[in-house]
Formats: C-alpha cells, sequence, structure tokens
C-alpha cells in the first residue's frame, strides 16, 4: 500500500481537491442545492480514482524515462519495487472504479468520464512532442473543478470555467518551475519542455505570466461570491504566496525549486479553498 501511495505522490491530491470543494460548495450556494454527504463522497471517490490513474499512468508511460534520469531513478518502477505490469493494473483498476463512480452521479458526468481520462492519460506523453506539456498538465488538474461543479448542477458555467482557468494556468506555471530541475536531462533525451526549450530567464517569465493570468481569473471568479473581506484576504493571501514562489525561484537561486513547488503550491490551495468556502458558508 505504501508503495502505491508513493506511486500516485498522494500527497500532491492537496494541488487539485481544494479547488473541487470550492467548486462543490459554490454549486450548492449558487444553485440553492441541497447539500448531500452522499455526493461529497462521490466527487472525492472520482478524484482520487482519475489521479491515481494519471500519476500511475504516468509513471507507467516514463519508466524508462524515469530510470535513465538520477533524479527519478529511484521511483517505484525503475527501482523495481512494483512492477510494470502490476502499475497498469492498477491503473485500469482506478480507470473502471472512476467511470463506474461517475455513472453514479449524473448522465453528463457518466458521459465526460472517458473523456476525463483521456485528457488525464494523454498528458504523459506531451512531453514526447510538445514544450506545452505543462499547459496540458494543468488541463488535466482543472477538469476537478469543473466536474465537481457539474457533479451537483450537471451543467457548467463560466464562472467555474474561470476557476478552472486559475487551475489550469496556476498549474501549467508552477510545473515550468519544477522541470528547471530537468531540463539538461530533456534536452539530451529530445524531451519537450519550456525549460529545455528556452533559457531559465525566459521559462520563469513565462510561468510568470500564466500566473497573472491565475490571480486574473481568480478575481473574475471572486467577484461572483458574496462580497466580504474574508473572501479578498483569501485572494490576496494566494497571491502573495504566488509571489513568494517567484522570489525563491529565480534564473540565479534554484536551490528551493521543493519549496516552491510542493510547499508553497500546497499552502496556495489549501488557503484559499479554506477562505473562499468560508466566504460562502458565512455570508452566502
Amino acid at each position: 500500500m505504501k508503495r502505491y501511495i508513493s506511486l500516485v505522490k498522494f500527497a500532491h491530491t492537496i494541488f487539485a481537491m481544494p479547488f473541487a470543494l470550492m467548486a462543490f460548495t459554490y454549486a450548492l450556494w449558487s444553485t440553492e442545492a441541497e447539500f448531500s454527504w452522499w455526493l461529497l463522497l462521490q466527487v472525492l471517490l472520482c478524484m482520487v480514482f482519475a489521479r491515481n490513474v494519471a500519476m500511475g499512468f504516468n509513471r507507467w508511460a516514463d519508466r524508462d524515462i524515469d530510470a535513465a534520469n538520477p533524479r527519478t531513478a529511484n521511483r517505484e518502477i525503475p527501482a523495481g519495487k512494483i512492477s510494470p505490469r502490476n502499475a497498469m493494473i492498477f491503473v485500469v483498476v482506478n480507470a473502471i472504479l472512476f467511470m463506474a463512480t461517475a455513472c453514479t452521479i449524473n448522465l453528463l458526468t457518466a458521459i465526460l468520464s472517458p473523456v476525463a481520462l483521456a485528457v488525464i492519460m494523454f498528458y504523459s506523453y506531451c512531453k514526447r512532442f510538445t514544450a506545452l506539456a505543462h499547459i496540458v498538465l494543468g488541463l488535466s488538474l482543472a477538469i476537478a473543478p469543473a466536474g465537481a461543479f457539474i457533479a451537483v448542477t450537471g451543467t457548467l458555467t463560466w464562472e467555474v470555467c474561470l476557476l478552472s482557468l486559475l487551475v489550469l494556468t496556476w498549474c501549467g506555471g508552477f510545473d515550468i518551475i519544477y522541470a528547471l530541475q530537468d531540463a539538461e536531462f530533456d534536452r539530451k533525451r529530445g524531451l519537450h519542455s519550456i525549460p529545455s526549450r528556452f533559457s531559465v530567464a525566459t521559462s520563469l517569465y513565462i510561468s510568470i505570466a500564466l500566473h497573472c493570468v491565475s490571480v486574473v481569473a481568480l478575481v473574475g471568479f471572486a467577484l461572483n461570491l458574496p462580497q466580504s473581506w474574508v473572501l479578498w484576504c483569501g485572494v490576496a493571501l494566494f497571491t502573495a504566496i504566488l509571489v513568494a514562489e517567484h522570489i525563491l525561484v529565480t534564473p540565479k537561486k534554484q536551490r528551493s525549486i521543493g519549496i516552491a513547488f510542493g510547499t508553497l503550491n500546497g499552502l496556495a490551495s489549501l488557503t484559499l479553498a479554506a477562505f473562499v468556502i468560508a466566504n460562502i458558508l458565512i455570508f452566502g
């Protein structure tokens, strides 16, 4: 169990899960729908199963690449802790569980579940032919809030699309920072990423630009929520954490990539979710 939890980096669920909960809460408030513990459980299960598919398939698809990269050679499959066959069985089982759970929610979640799986699995091959792999990863995470909203309402609105845009650009931006670690390796292997194609400075400028879009999308979404100091404190803290991320990682200073990627982004998502959900519950 520990090996499979490590395989899918379960702790990184903290990136997308808070946004799914935000969208779930917003859907209940905006439609005045009745809260359901069962529906919340279904949404959370879909999140877990989908992420298991995404990470498990990524590790399976990249097993040879990971084995050749000193930074990733100790991952479960190249290190022999989990066989490629068992990893694929894990992926298939979770894919079935994801679609089965989605089918119990409503018609639209059932129809879109294979599409969601296609997107999150497609990402694993993107770096073989496009530097826009970071954006595809962002799109994979952006499915979370959209899916949670659809689970409650059976439809999708532009307000939630703004929340998904926030997740897409936020994730794409911090994945560029993370990819700085493998820029030289990617160039030698013919793999594509923003850092392997451009200089460190240009890559970080692109990351900053994406995060600026994230803040604009967040403000746009926030304008559709109950207005209070709680909400705007959350927006300000999220923005401040993104700024701190770019202060920590610069063209001349890249030792803190792990902190910027894991700690700060996890803190950003949790902080924003806590303030947005509290705002809706208190002032909604």
